[in-house]
């Protein structure tokens, strides 16, 4: 069963009982008479994502450690409504310290192949939503058989440089910048969305988010995630495209664009030839990069853009 994503945007506190998460919201006041408070429950084995955007949310100790213990991906928003921080379980497999070892041990050449597999299915998938979009993409398809070991012809950056210039409408004369002019707004709430999904599938399948194979920043706890998300990266573009189709230039992040990227979890991707969720193919991505560590696989697991 695909975990559930929650977000919460007003004031309201949260705790624990029976396993359940509970969520009080606060009375209203009609005529001078408070209302009863309003209070709902949730699964909490139900959820994978959770995240808290408003400078009202309380929540309790224990809840926080039962979300943990169930390797629920907790994301924090500043004041400005952007992603700044992500709590992850600590023990998130049985057999954690094995595999923290093979991961520890990986050769630099079998980094190099995971790399290379890694950003050719990047240049893939963003050459499918291209095409998608009627750009021609032959050379994004020629430059993903092109990729060597470890990429050292960058064939990744030159890529990135043709997917920019022709993915959105030429109105918005878009250039990638996270500190950038909208829609860059929009993929980069996107984009942590999927690196919590990322590092939460990472750590149940054993591995540390913090070791990456080409991610090696000193000052980043999310490495591998960065690594693995790569190719994932396309289908919150994708989103975002129809975001912009429907909305042209007026793209400062509204409730309803917010609630098109929170089902990212739940869109529907191809991989190994079959349909599945996204955080579903998150986990099978993760796992087949832990045989690769181990040795008993060669190649990773990731989609593709039809």
């Amino acid at each position: 069963m695909i975990k559930r994503t929650l977000y919460f945007g007003n004031p309201a506190y949260l705790k624990t009982k029976d396993e359940q998460l509970v969520i009080v919201l606060p009375t209203e006041m009609v005529n001078g008479q408070p209302l009863p408070e309003e209070i709902k429950t949730v699964p909490i084995e139900d959820i994978g994502v959770l995240i808290v955007d408003h400078q009202q949310i309380t929540i309790s100790q224990a809840l926080i450690a039962k979300l943990l213990d169930n390797n629920v991906a907790f994301i924090t928003c500043d004041n400005r409504h952007h992603p700044t921080g992500l709590l992850l379980n600590l023990d998130g497999h049985s057999l954690q310290s094995a595999k923290f070892q093979a991961q520890i041990e990986a050769t630099i050449p079998l980094k190099k192949q995971l790399w290379q597999q890694t950003v050719s299915c990047k240049i893939n998938n963003q050459a499918g939503l291209l095409e998608n979009i009627r750009v021609p993409a032959k050379n994004m398809r020629n430059w993903a058989n092109e990729v060597k070991s470890g990429d050292g012809d960058n064939h990744e950056a030159v890529a990135a440089a043709y997917y920019w210039k022709n993915i959105f409408p030429d109105f918005l004369d878009f250039k990638r910048d996270r500190e950038g002019a909208p829609p860059n707004n929009l993929l980069n709430y996107g984009y942590a969305i999927l690196r919590a999904v990322v590092a939460r599938s990472i750590v149940a399948s054993g591995m540390l988010p913090t070791l990456g194979i080409f991610h090696k920043n000193q000052y980043n706890a999310y490495c591998l995630a960065d690594d693995i998300m790569e190719p994932y990266r396309p289908f919150v573009d994708k989103v975002v495209v129809n975001i912009v189709n429907l909305n042209g230039k007026f793209l400062e992040l509204t409730p309803s664009m917010k609630k098109d990227l929170l089902n990212i979890p739940a869109m529907d991707v191809i991989i190994n030839n079959e349909k599945s969720p996204l955080m579903v193919a998150v986990q099978k991505t993760t796992a087949s990069l832990s045989k690769c560590f181990e040795g008993s696989q060669r190649k990773i697991l990731y989609p593709s853009i039809d």
